[in-house]
C-alpha cells in the first residue's frame, strides 16, 4: 500500500521519503517545485531520492491548488495513507505575498481533503505549525490551549487547516492527525531558516541579522527526531474518543477520529546560545546586527510534547550541539566550503 506524500521535494518531505524508502516502502510523492527558495536544492533532494534502491518512488510535479490534477493522482495510485506537508511556508513571507498562502494553504489543503474523502483514506497526517499559538504567553505551549489569536497570516492558514481537517474527520470519518512543528532544522534544511542563513553569512564573512535584539527563544527540533516521530504517527491513526466531553471541549481532542499534537524538542534554547553554538562549530565569530522584532514573529516557543510522547513512545534525543554540527558538516560538503 503506497504512502502518498505532498511536498516531497521540501525539507521535511525529503527526509521522510528517504527514511520510508530505505525501509522498503512504496512512495507516491508530489511537489510543484516552486521558486520560494533555490529550486536547485529541491531538485538535488529529488535526485537523492531517485538513487535509493529500496522501495519504489514515483514522483509527479503537481500543484495542490489544481483540483483536477490532485484528483487524477489519487485515482491513479489509490493511496490509503496520506502525509500532507506541502504548503507555502514562512511567517515573514506571508506579510508580503498573502495570495500564495490562500492558494496553497487553503485551496490546496481543501483539495487534499476532498481527495481523501473520495478515496476512503485510512489516515491523513498533516502539517500544522507552532505559529498557531500566536499571542499565547503561557509556556510550555500545550494542545489544550486556545489558539484563536494568530499573529500572522501563515499561522491563520495553519489554524484553518486544523479546523478543516476536523470537519472532514467528523463528516466523513477520515482518521486525521495534525502536527504542530516547532522550528525544525538539520541537513538539507530550508535556506530561509535561521541556521542556514547564519551559517552562510558567517562563512562568507557577512553580518547576521538578529531580530528582537536577540531576545528570542526557540524550541529547535532536529530533523531525525521529527522523522522518527512522523513514521510512528503514520502507523497509528486516531480513533474516536468516546470520553470526549462536549460540555467542556478540549481543543486537542475530538469525538471524531482526530488528534492534534505538538512535535518539538521540548527544550527551548535562547537565540544567542544557538548562535554561540554555530560559531563554535564553525570556529568563526559572527558580525552581529541587532534588529527590532519582525511583524508576525513570536518571542518564544516551547513545546509540551507529553501527549505525543505517550502516543508514540518516543522522545527526541538530539542535542543542539550535535544537530548544528551535523548541519554544518552537510552545508560545507554540499556547497564545497
Amino acid at each position: 500500500m503506497p504512502v502518498f506524500i505532498t511536498g516531497v521535494a521540501g525539507f521535511i518531505g525529503f527526509h521522510l521519503c528517504k527514511r520510508l524508502l530505505n525501509e522498503g516502502e512504496n512512495i507516491i510523492g508530489i511537489d510543484n517545485l516552486n521558486d520560494y527558495y533555490d529550486k536547485s536544492l529541491k531538485l538535488d533532494r529529488l535526485e537523492n531520492l531517485q538513487h535509493i534502491k529500496k522501495g519504489s518512488f514515483n514522483f509527479e510535479k503537481v500543484n495542490i491548488e489544481n483540483k483536477d490534477q490532485i484528483t487524477k493522482i489519487f485515482n491513479k495510485y489509490q493511496p490509503k495513507e496520506v502525509v500532507h506537508l506541502a504548503a507555502q511556508a514562512g511567517v515573514r513571507y506571508s506579510i508580503v505575498n498573502p495570495d500564495a498562502y490562500s492558494y496553497s494553504n487553503l485551496v490546496g489543503f481543501l483539495n487534499i481533503l476532498e481527495s481523501c474523502r473520495n478515496n476512503k483514506i485510512k489516515h491523513l497526517v498533516f502539517a500544522s505549525s507552532s505559529s498557531v499559538y500566536g499571542g499565547n504567553v503561557n509556556l510550555p505551549f500545550n494542545e489544550s490551549q486556545n489558539v484563536d489569536h494568530p499573529i500572522s497570516l501563515y499561522a491563520a492558514t495553519k489554524k484553518s487547516n486544523e479546523l478543516l481537517a476536523h470537519s472532514y474527520s467528523h463528516l466523513y470519518n477520515i482518521p486525521s492527525t495534525g502536527l504542530r512543528f516547532f522550528t525544525v532544522y538539520g541537513p538539507w534544511g530550508r535556506p530561509d531558516m535561521a541556521l542556514f542563513l547564519f551559517t552562510k553569512a558567517i562563512l562568507e564573512k557577512k553580518p547576521i541579522k538578529i531580530f528582537n535584539e536577540g531576545n528570542m527563544i526557540r524550541d529547535f527540533t532536529y530533523i531525525d527526531d521529527i522523522i522518527e516521530s512522523l513514521v510512528r504517527v503514520i502507523k497509528k491513526p486516531p480513533k474516536k474518543d468516546i470520553s470526549f466531553d462536549k460540555n467542556k471541549p478540549d481543543p486537542s481532542k475530538s469525538w471524531g477520529a482526530y488528534k492534534i499534537f505538538n512535535i518539538g524538542n521540548s527544550n527551548p534554547i535562547p537565540l544567542m546560545d544557538f548562535i554561540d553554538e554555530i560559531e563554535l562549530s564553525l570556529n568563526l565569530k559572527a558580525e552581529k546586527i541587532f534588529m527590532p522584532m519582525q511583524p508576525g514573529d513570536v518571542k518564544q516557543t516551547f513545546a509540551d510534547t507529553t501527549r505525543l510522547e505517550e502516543w508514540i513512545q518516543y522522545k527526541p534525543t538530539t542535542t543542539i550541539k550535535e544537530g548544528i554540527r551535523k548541519f554544518i558538516y552537510w552545508y560545507k560538503d554540499y556547497y564545497k566550503k
